[in-house]
């Protein structure tokens, strides 16, 4: 360690780059492994090496402290003792703790206690070392009101229903609670720290997420742009714009332990709500460079070949080809894994972890796999290729286009103009049903689709990627074939009770935004009435538990008058980011017509074509 102040500066960039790779993988890090990569010749370093370098790498003689790190929060024995011994409620919360001290000092004490039992430590003793060594989650985030939040923003003189005004002024109010900023110390001491640090403040979901995410997040800006705070939805852009610069990809969320894994890939489309508020043309222009880098990312690992009638398509699915427990499930994963052979765990965290990149963890749409399709591990996440993904690369690959003719760059947006249309060609003949009226996952093992409901089977309609001038029509038939209109609390997740938090009876406010968004997009009078129903059932529920609980929440339970939901890994969550978001997206294009009102059904199909005369009465009287 002493001796790393004199080598060479050759010496030093393939440290920075090995780091750089165990950033991304997680790997395991020992000292005769780098020693062997320390002694072979310096490979060619990635195009970002320049910019990692100071981010990174800081001064000679940490580097080892950081690869050490990895030994406490990603992997290895101290992390196996102290998750398996069960010491917290809840995972998450020991990989969120910061070290009080030098990993080196920690990995060296914990050594010494281990030795000292036989590897064998009583939870007692366990518990004293982790309060000698870790400090308690949050101390490296600071609460922070945005600097761009002012009262009274204007959609709030849309909306009709003074319950529902003044509603929706509380929910501006939250992103002051929401709001947090990363301390210095976890850019002076990166080591110290399994956060990620930003250089800009950002909103959180709420609850035990104390970090950014980065699906939450596009859902979050819609909101705060509705709350008139550019500036804050700028910052937190560019958070998501340095970690693809540094890392080639969006991480899950900004913990060192989610950079194995994305999430969908929305930052193109954030970057369009961005400009469409502000037409900040040069920080667009700045930065197209790295939203081609992170559809790059997506291109290069998560493509699949899928064959129909004789031809090839190549469309994109979720896998994450890192085994090893997710660290902040880490028990549950492990325990989860000792019900299968052992040759078949690694296996089954990698399909776990592709479920967590998918944002659905966990749902039936990866459960069919096994002898009880029901159980978590028959997980098999990166055997399909889903219609959501697809359908968000498709809207990016189309605003990608258009960013790059806005810039005057014609070769780069037919290069995504074309990709856009063979990817919705592969979407019709692979994903499509013209039977059924929709798009399904399809099951890459059986080779046939997934025909089972899900919300994200109507995402096409969402992000414009279709060709059939007919497809709203159909898609409202299969909405109607499949009973969702008959819910008046929401469009469920799943029609299957599994237990799974992303299925029935959870509903989800993104997936209430998918369904919706693309009905209203549609000219089809009757295909808006029913985009504005299902908001307006959305806005119940959520306005009655708000008026219950004074809280909202990450997901709701909706087979029973409308409440917060359950299932899966933890407890259901108050704040909430991207609930706030959908909320505020409702309340602004439907805040003349909705009302806080007596939950009603919502109408059976036969009844939608009076409903719709209705609606349309005013406007056929004479004048």
């Amino acid at each position: 360690m002493a001796t790393l102040a004199s080598v060479s500066s050759k010496i030093v960039k393939r440290l920075c780059w090995l780091r750089a790779q165990a950033l991304s993988q997680c790997w395991t890090w020992h000292y005769p492994a780098l020693s062997v990569a320390l002694a072979s010749p310096l490979s060619l370093e990635p195009h970002r090496l320049s910019s990692l370098i100071p981010s990174l790498c800081f001064l000679p003689g940490r580097e080892l402290l950081i690869c050490l790190f990895y030994q406490i929060y990603c992997h290895g024995e101290l992390l196996h003792h102290v998750q398996m011994a069960k010491l917290y409620q809840d995972d998450k919360q020991f990989v969120d703790m910061p070290l009080s001290s030098a990993p080196d000092q920690v990995l060296q004490r914990f050594g010494e206690l281990a030795a000292a039992y036989n590897h064998s430590i009583p939870q007692q003793q366990l518990q004293a070392f982790i309060q000698e060594h870790f400090q308690s989650v949050g101390q490296e985030l600071q609460s922070w009101t945005p600097e761009d939040w002012k009262d009274s923003p204007r959609f709030l003189q849309k909306i009709s229903d003074p319950k529902l005004r003044a509603w929706g002024e509380q929910l501006h109010q939250l992103w002051k609670k929401l709001g947090k900023k990363v301390k210095p110390e976890v850019l002076s001491h990166p080591e110290q720290f399994s956060l990620i640090y930003s250089a800009h403040p950002f909103i959180v979901p709420g609850g035990r997420f104390v970090e950014f995410y980065y699906w939450d997040s596009y859902w979050v800006m819609e909101g705060l742009l509705l709350s008139e705070m550019p500036g804050t939805v700028k910052g937190m852009l560019q958070n998501f714009l340095d970690l693809v610069r540094i890392y080639g990809h969006v991480p899950n969320g900004a913990r060192v332990y989610y950079l194995q894994r994305s999430q969908p890939p929305l930052l193109t489309l954030m970057m369009d709500r961005y400009l469409t508020h502000t037409n900040d043309t040069a920080f667009l222009r700045d930065n197209i460079g790295t939203l081609a880098l992170e559809l790059d990312f997506w291109t290069e690992n998560r493509t699949i070949s899928v064959s129909s009638g004789g031809k090839s398509y190549v469309l994109n699915h979720y896998a994450v080809p890192y085994g090893g427990p997710r660290p902040e499930s880490y028990s549950k994963d492990a325990e989860l894994a000792d019900t299968l052979p052992e040759g078949d765990r690694e296996a089954l965290w990698a399909e776990l972890k592709a479920g967590a990149e998918s944002g659905w963890d966990f749902s039936s749409r990866w459960l069919v796999g096994g002898p009880d399709p029901t159980l978590l591990s028959s997980i098999r996440t990166s055997k399909f290729v889903p219609v959501d993904l697809n359908a968000f690369l498709c809207q990016a690959e189309e605003l990608m286009s258009n960013f790059y003719s806005r810039l005057g760059n014609d070769i780069q947006a037919a290069k995504y103009r074309d990709l856009r249309q063979q990817r919705i060609a592969a979407m019709r003949a692979i994903l499509w049903d013209e039977e059924k009226g929709a798009w399904f996952d399809y099951d890459l093992e059986k080779g046939k689709k997934n025909l089972e409901f899900y919300p994200s089977n109507l995402t096409p309609l969402w992000s414009g990627c279709f060709s059939d001038l007919d497809a709203v029509d159909k898609a409202l038939k299969y909405l109607e074939d499949s009973q969702i209109l008959t819910y008046q609390y929401g469009i469920p997740t799943s029609l299957q009770n599994t237990g799974q938090q992303w299925d029935f009876p959870n509903a989800w406010a993104p997936l209430q935004d998918l369904v919706i968004r693309g009905l209203a997009k549609s000219p089809s009078p009757r295909a808006q009435e029913v985009a504005f129903q299902l908001a307006q059932n959305w806005i119940r529920t959520n306005f009655e538990v708000y008026s219950q609980k004074s809280a909202m929440f990450e997901k709701y339970d909706i087979s029973n008058g409308g409440q917060p939901g359950g299932g899966g890994e933890y407890e259901v969550q108050e704040g909430f980011g991207w609930t706030n978001g959908v909320v505020l997206m409702l309340l602004d294009r439907y805040g003349d017509r909705l009302s806080s009102g007596t939950q009603t059904a919502f109408l059976e199909p036969h009844c939608l074509s009076a409903a719709l005369l209705l609606s349309l009465l005013p406007s056929l009287l004479p004048q």
